[in-house]
């Protein structure tokens, strides 16, 4: 289902134009399909009841567990100054964000607007245009903690479905030859 949320959240933003770098979608659209790929190994394992791929799936799901445990806590662990300099420095190395930013929240520059710089926004035409950075701020605010929360909600389900497919994975084949056990 998060797979599918991903490549469909990706799709979207290139569709009505508010993500125009290919890379960024790129690298989303790649991580939706890992993901419905190790569901799947999960899905073929559970129902086949095969033991090495069940073994697979939970050791990935450990690992994309940690993974997204950790960064569910690092964006819940920033604060403001931290915040701020993190999107300066994401600012100033990317130019296609830096374009998609000034055109969807009608700003120009970070700090500072400059008259004589190029910028594509529309209040850029009229010369009354806001610096990028306090807004970008109240959002990257906003969005660090809902992206927070929902992967920590995600990683508790993720760490459940270890602990299930460890127990499954540990059972008697109910199909297989039951004197074959003893």
């Amino acid at each position: 289902l998060v797979s599918l949320l991903l490549i469909g959240i990706a799709a979207w933003g290139i569709g009505f134009g508010l993500i125009s770098s290919f890379r960024v979608v790129g690298v989303v659209i790649a991580v939706g399909i890992f993901l419905f790929l190790i569901a799947l190994v999960g899905l073929i394992g559970a129902v086949k009841h095969h033991q090495v791929l069940l073994f697979f799936y939970m050791i990935i799901l450990l690992l994309v567990f940690i993974v997204q445990f950790s960064v569910s806590c690092a964006c819940l662990a920033l604060n403001k100054k931290q915040q701020s300099q993190l999107l300066e420095v994401g600012w100033n190395n990317t130019n296609s964000a830096r374009t998609d930013i000034e055109r969807n929240l009608n700003c120009c520059g970070f700090r500072v607007f400059r008259p004589n710089e190029t910028c594509f926004s529309d209040c850029f035409r009229s010369r009354q245009c806001q610096p990028c950075a306090p807004i970008i701020e109240e959002y990257s605010g906003k969005v660090l903690t809902f992206v927070g929360g929902i992967g920590l909600f995600f990683s508790f389900t993720e760490i459940l479905g270890v602990w299930l497919t460890h127990r499954y994975r540990n059972q008697k084949d109910p199909r297989a030859n039951p004197s074959a056990f003893l």
